[in-house]
């Protein structure tokens, strides 16, 4: 079970570093707009926090990473695994009681790091 929590875990903190680069570098793509609900317009209005949030997104994209890596010491790897994923929990419900709208944004924070959480737990 170790294995798959561990491979689960770079997933997740893979998937939060390819985001958190989007996040603070792309932006400005009008791919992206949409997904992060930016108008063309207001682009220079959210530079800030975009770059700020990618920037979180990659850092808990390494704690991830490292706590899955880490899992070779159960207790500490369990311990940051546990808490980066449980964080993202909290992260989806958090960002889809603020925007009802990003609903599917929220499941995809939430969805693996609940599983990765669970099989943790269990």
């Amino acid at each position: 079970m170790t294995g798959l929590i561990q491979v689960l875990g770079v997933i997740f903190g893979i998937v939060l570093i390819l985001v958190g680069i989007l996040e603070s570098f792309f932006f400005r793509d009008q791919r992206l707009h949409r997904l992060f609900l930016i108008r063309p317009e207001d682009t220079e209005a959210v530079r800030l926090w975009t770059f700020n949030l990618g920037f979180y997104n990659m850092i808990w994209g390494a704690g991830a990473i490292a706590g899955a890596v880490m899992l070779a010491e159960p207790a500490a790897g369990r311990a940051l695994l546990l808490f980066t994923c449980l964080g993202h929990v909290l992260l989806g419900i958090i960002l889809v009681l603020s925007e009802r709208r990003l609903w599917a944004s929220a499941i995809a924070e939430a969805l693996l790091p609940a599983v990765i959480a669970v099989l943790l737990l269990v």
